[in-house]
Formats: structure tokens, C-alpha cells, sequence
């Protein structure tokens, strides 16, 4: 290919995106790579894990150490009662309320104010009504449209 003197020429591959002042190459498996920009990358729980570990080793390399216990052993001695039973619940006397009736009032109207409909509106024309009519002995015999 060639090319104008003086002039540059770049080759960009076809998975390359570029959306407000970022550039992203997109991979075979849908994931976005960040080229340059301000794309925040996910994270994995493969990176999380090697964070972890990283600090670990940290731990460990300052001086660190880790006490390893047998499989099966609990942290809580098996004669202690259980927790919730040492604790115990309202100790401190009942305080009083204090009484508060306008505010009370004030929700009260409100929520009726709610609960009341508007009145509906009334078309102009007014709709037709069923009506059935009976026979002699009070058998129904057809229903007819009726306009008020």
C-alpha cells in the first residue's frame, strides 16, 4: 500500500471501537478490552483471588503467622449456654409515649382523603342499558338495549 510522502499511515484492526474518546478492542468471546480511556474493568473472582493470596503472602513475608486447627474443632466451648439466653431482652424500664393527636389527625385526614373518590365523568351522551324483560311469570324472555 503505499501511501502519500509525509502523511502517516495506520493499520487499525477491525475489532477496534472507539466511543467518547476511548478505544476498545473487542475480543472472539463478547468481552471488551480497554485499549485507553476511562472503561472501568470488571472484576473476576480470579482476580479477587489473587488479591487475597497476595495479601496473604504479605501477611506472611512481615512476619505473620497462621495457627492451623484441626478440622472439626469449634470455637465455642460445648458446656457455655447459648448465646441468646445470657442476653437479656427490655432490661431498661418502658418509657413513656408521648402523646401526639394532631399529628395522628393529620395522617388520618390524609389517608381518608385517598380512600374518597372523585366523582366520575359523566359522558355527555349517555350510554345505552341492558334490560331484560320478563314474562308473566317471571321467566326472562329477551334482553334489549335501552337508551335513558
Amino acid at each position: 500500500m503505499m501511501s502519500a510522502p509525509g502523511r502517516l499511515q495506520i493499520l487499525l484492526p477491525k475489532n477496534l471501537l472507539f466511543c467518547n474518546d476511548s478505544a476498545i478492542l473487542v475480543g472472539e468471546q463478547n468481552r471488551a478490552v480497554l485499549a485507553t480511556g476511562s472503561l472501568k474493568k470488571l472484576t473476576t473472582k480470579a482476580d479477587i483471588r489473587d488479591e487475597l493470596f497476595e495479601e496473604t503472602q504479605r501477611f506472611l513475608k512481615d512476619g505473620g503467622a497462621v495457627n492451623e486447627i484441626a478440622q472439626g474443632i469449634s470455637g465455642k466451648n460445648p458446656g457455655d449456654p447459648a448465646v441468646f439466653l445470657n442476653r437479656t431482652l427490655f432490661a431498661e424500664p418502658k418509657t413513656p409515649r408521648t402523646p401526639v393527636p394532631e399529628v395522628v389527625a393529620a395522617i388520618e385526614a390524609r389517608r381518608i382523603q385517598k380512600i374518597r373518590h372523585k366523582p366520575r365523568f359523566k359522558s355527555r351522551t349517555p350510554s345505552p342499558q341492558r334490560k331484560i324483560i320478563y314474562d308473566d311469570f317471571g321467566e326472562p324472555l329477551r334482553r334489549i338495549w335501552q337508551e335513558e
